[in-house]
């Protein structure tokens, strides 16, 4: 199998994780809160990841902790409004409004003086229209918990526009592993200050944080820095799209979950969007005929 392959295999299984994500998160939002969930699950991500990796970390300089400072901030701020979130939306929903990253990502870039292309502009047109679709009630008031899903969105879109920046500057590795350990240090701090910090206490909620902790956060976000250096960003964004479908399916799977006649839709248009701004199909066309007359 060639190396590329292998990459894109690597990261499929990365976002099959992610999708579980949301079903874990509210499993273990029923022994733990917001922030007790967040510092447990990352403290265990950072332990795993900084043991498998400890001669990795060994002379890790003030630049790279600096950066994992900021980026953990930035992960923190993600998985705060998403873990609030998924209280009072469904897991399925949650997906679907978690890869509006994919819109936000080029439109948060004009800040740095990257113009998007206009199919990004034209997916952001029609992802507005499926969120309607998605998550307006008949009153048309959108939930709190689909607002702080956008939200988590629109932090996980700073925090890839930052990673971008930086990931040359570091060892992406240390950068990975820190950052996950900045990320429960906040989470454990906020606990102390606005819960009441605790364990798991049911098989179910130790389910739900070693998957969240292991597979969705220390292998995942490895594994993801690893193989983007053997695949295009474009095969990359086309199979990070299909988070959304995955965390419908477990939701439908495990609890049976479904979604309206028009919140089908509105996700299958979100969808279509988040493909679009991902899909420059005239680059496609062209690396597919060069590829063609060198073969």
């Amino acid at each position: 199998m060639k190396p590329q392959a292998k990459a894109d295999l690597a990261i499929l299984m990365c976002t099959l994780f992610w999708g579980s994500s949301y079903l874990f998160m509210q499993m273990g939002l029923k022994d733990l809160e917001t922030y007790n969930l967040i510092g447990v699950r990352f403290g265990i991500a950072f332990l795993f990841a900084a043991a498998f990796f400890h001669r990795r970390l060994l002379g890790t300089n003030r630049k790279t902790i600096l950066h994992a400072f900021i980026l953990g901030a930035i992960l923190f701020g993600v998985f705060a409004t998403v873990t609030s979130g998924v209280k009072t939306t469904t897991a399925s929903q949650a997906g679907f409004l978690v890869s509006l990253t994919v819109i936000f990502v080029p439109i948060l870039s004009i800040l740095f003086r990257n113009k998007p292309q206009k199919r990004v502009f034209f997916g952001a047109g029609l992802a507005v229209i499926g969120i309607g679709l998605l998550t307006l009630s008949s009153e048309l008031r959108i939930s709190q918990g689909d607002l702080l899903c956008m939200a988590g969105a629109l932090f996980y879109a700073m925090h890839i526009i930052v990673t971008g920046r930086w990931a040359s500057q570091s060892d992406t590795i240390q950068l990975g592993i820190f950052q996950l350990g900045f990320t429960a240090l906040f989470g454990i701090v906020c606990s102390f200050l606005f819960e009441t910090p605790a364990l798991p206490h049911s098989p179910e909620s130790w389910l739900a944080v070693l998957s969240l902790s292991i597979l969705c956060s220390a292998i995942g976000f490895v594994v993801q820095t690893v193989a983007q250096k053997y695949t295009t960003p474009a095969h990359t964004g086309v199979i990070f799209s299909l988070e959304p479908v995955f965390a419908a399916l477990f939701a439908f799977l495990v609890t049976g979950e479904t979604l309206t006649e028009r919140g089908y839709i509105g996700a299958g248009l979100v969808l279509i969007s988040v493909l679009i701004a991902e899909i420059d199909v005239s680059r496609w066309r062209r690396d597919k005929q060069e590829e063609h007359l060198f073969s």
